[in-house]
């Protein structure tokens, strides 16, 4: 899967290159995500948020726009992505799950590439799922 990263500090880069292990196509970016930095994605289908980058609905269909369909978060939080907005353009969004709440860089950088992998073979990524898309309202209604 071809992927970016925007915003990532030193010690994450170096724990995503190691659980990616050459796996995905990921172009890692230390700019935040912004609408001037928004360019870079073209071509990509999964972003990879860093850092608490606000993703309001003007760079969602941004990013729609340009081609991706996930998007991965590397905290539990989700605060910063409108994740209504994600929805609305079909975009599946994943975290870091609650049990990994207090995971170090490592073990978030892995439950990433893991969401990656999932995505990659067209399965659900399971409890890190934060999609506002029918799979997961299916899932919270069981």
């Amino acid at each position: 899967m071809k992927a970016i990263a925007y915003n990532i500090k030193p010690d994450e880069k170096e724990w995503l290159v190691l659980a990616n292990y050459k796996k995905h196509d990921i172009t890692i970016i230390a700019n935040s995500l912004t609408i001037d930095t928004l360019s870079f994605a073209t071509g990509k289908e999964a972003l990879l948020v860093f850092n608490n980058d606000e993703l309001s609905k003007a760079m969602i269909q941004g990013l729609k726009a340009l081609g991706i369909k996930y998007i991965a978060t590397s905290s539990f939080q989700t605060d910063h992505l409108d994740l209504k907005a994600a929805g609305s353009a079909g975009i599946k969004v994943a975290n870091v799950p609650l049990a990994s709440g207090d995971a170090d860089a490592k073990q978030r950088m892995e439950q990433v590439i893991k969401n990656l992998d999932q995505w990659a073979v067209g399965k659900c990524v399971g409890s890190a799922c934060c999609c506002q898309n029918e799979c997961s309202i299916v899932k919270a209604l069981k």
